[in-house]
């Protein structure tokens, strides 16, 4: 039987759009202070999963729920299983939506709300496209497995859980990035730099605030100085904003300074494409005489940190023929006197290079600026052959349903859950011509985009289930 994916595709658009206002109203952000035995990362993930798989088992799929950490749906027989890897959590929404973050809203072809792009979106339209070959009755030679993660966007804690506890896929793709196909990714780790909350100087830094996650380009900075001269500090601030491209505002009050200054969330994978209120912030204050930490804190963030996504100024600066640049993301900034501050910077890095490289340098700018250092997580970089049948499928699919028979994979420096698998690779959603608006304010996508996906995510699952392409 064949199918005309794009077609059956459209038959489905107003059960896929109900489906996913459902989802997008749910806050599934990670949130550890709301942890509980029974949702173990916060109430949210919990509840987007549960209405996930309660929508399979509504659809009639059989589904496993492991521990509010992760969950599978579940289809077809054989030895071999094909993994689909999404995630049901969301990143914070942050300030600055001219739409309700957690309420789908259609406008002029678009779906706007937290979790269009990433990865709500394409998650439902891989999995309608699990849904149609059910319906259709097509037989799977192979076993496919629907994962679904809950912390994607912080320490991967629930997909973790289901690799130590389930068997490893035999191959699978994440539809957690963009198209035409991803079959490398960059290395990811991130280090924090503390500091006391020491101040001297003239000028006293009372507290310093950016960053929601470390992965996401701060788009808010705020901060309060206490000094002798407030007009003098806010008449110079209002300068600084002629000629920064970054908008703010400023106000007195008997605590002292206060600055909100604004710049432009992004994905942290490619700061270039925000703008980074905090070390903007940074950058106007270092100007002034702050001493003790908090001066070196000022330092080190408005200067050698300041809008260096490829690392120069730290003498790290690396190129790979295949993987790229080396990038760097100073995700989040906090500073209280009397109780400390800290940096998060996170690396996307290429083969040809390794975290300890980094670790290396940023010891020594820890030490000469008086910070401690601490590494996080990793993940080295990963790469899957051009010609494995994984990628050559995949891509297969896309030209046949795009007609863009020039497609080639590409190299990132996101992290999606594909690269859990030693053939695992991430698949779209995000076409080349719609703005990347992962992480950001206004998140979207456009419908007719996540329809063509659904198409091309049922027609993949075929063609990889069944050896037909």
């Amino acid at each position: 039987m064949t199918i005309d994916w794009k077609a059956t595709a459209e038959t489905h658009r107003a059960a896929y759009l109900d489906d996913l206002t459902n989802l997008i109203a749910i806050e599934s952000v990670r949130d550890d202070s709301q942890a509980t035995a029974e949702t173990p990362l916060g109430p949210g993930p919990a509840k987007a999963l549960k209405a996930f798989l309660d929508m399979a088992e509504r659809d009639g799929f059989k589904t496993t729920n492991l521990d509010n950490l992760a969950g599978f749906v579940e289809y077809g027989e054989g030895d071999e299983t094909i993994a689909i890897l999404a995630h049901v959590d969301v990143m914070p929404a942050g300030e600055g939506w001219s739409t309700e973050p957690f309420k789908l809203t259609l406008k002029d072809g678009n779906a706007y709300g937290r979790g269009t792009s990433d990865d709500k979106g394409p998650a439902l339209a891989a999995y309608y496209g699990l849904k149609i070959l059910k319906e259709q009755g097509i037989k799977l030679n192979k076993k496919v497995r629907f994962i679904l993660g809950t912390d994607e966007e912080s320490d991967w804690t629930g997909m973790t859980h289901y690799f130590e506890t389930q068997p490893e896929p035999t191959m699978g793709f994440s539809p957690d990035a963009e198209f035409p196909l991803i079959n490398g990714e960059k290395g990811n780790v991130s280090f924090t730099l503390t500091t006391p909350g020491t101040n001297a100087g003239d000028f006293t830094l009372k507290t310093f605030a950016a960053g929601l996650r470390e992965n996401m380009v701060p788009r808010d900075a705020t901060a309060t100085v206490e000094t002798d001269d407030n007009e003098a500090l806010v008449t110079a601030f209002t300068k600084y904003l002629d000629v920064a491209p970054v908008t703010g505002d400023v106000s007195t009050d008997g605590d002292g300074v206060h600055f909100h200054l604004i710049g432009k969330a992004a994905h942290g994978m490619e700061p270039k494409n925000g703008i980074n209120a905090g070390t903007y912030l940074a950058q106007f204050l270092a100007g002034f005489d702050f001493g003790g930490a908090a001066g070196n804190f000022l330092r080190l963030l408005g200067g050698n940190l300041h809008d260096d996504s490829r690392v120069t100024k730290l003498g790290l600066a690396f190129t790979d023929d295949i993987m790229g640049d080396l990038t760097m993301n100073v995700g989040v900034m906090a500073f209280e006197a009397g109780k400390g501050g800290h940096l998060v910077l996170n690396f996307r890095y290429p083969k040809g290079m390794t975290a300890d490289d980094l670790q290396s340098v940023l010891t020594k700018v820890a030490t000469t600026n008086e910070f401690e250092l601490s590494k996080g997580r990793e993940m080295v970089p990963h790469y899957v052959d051009p010609q494995d049948p994984i990628v050559t499928t995949l891509m297969g699919t896309y030209r046949e349903l795009t007609g863009e028979a020039a497609a080639e994979p590409e190299v990132v420096g996101g992290g999606t859950y594909g690269r859990l698998m030693k053939r695992g690779v991430a698949f779209g959603a995000l076409f080349a011509h719609t703005p990347d608006t992962m992480h950001q304010v206004d998140e979207f996508q456009p419908v007719d985009d996540l329809l063509l996906a659904m198409a091309i995510y049922g027609r993949s699952i075929e063609a990889l289930a069944n050896g037909d392409l």
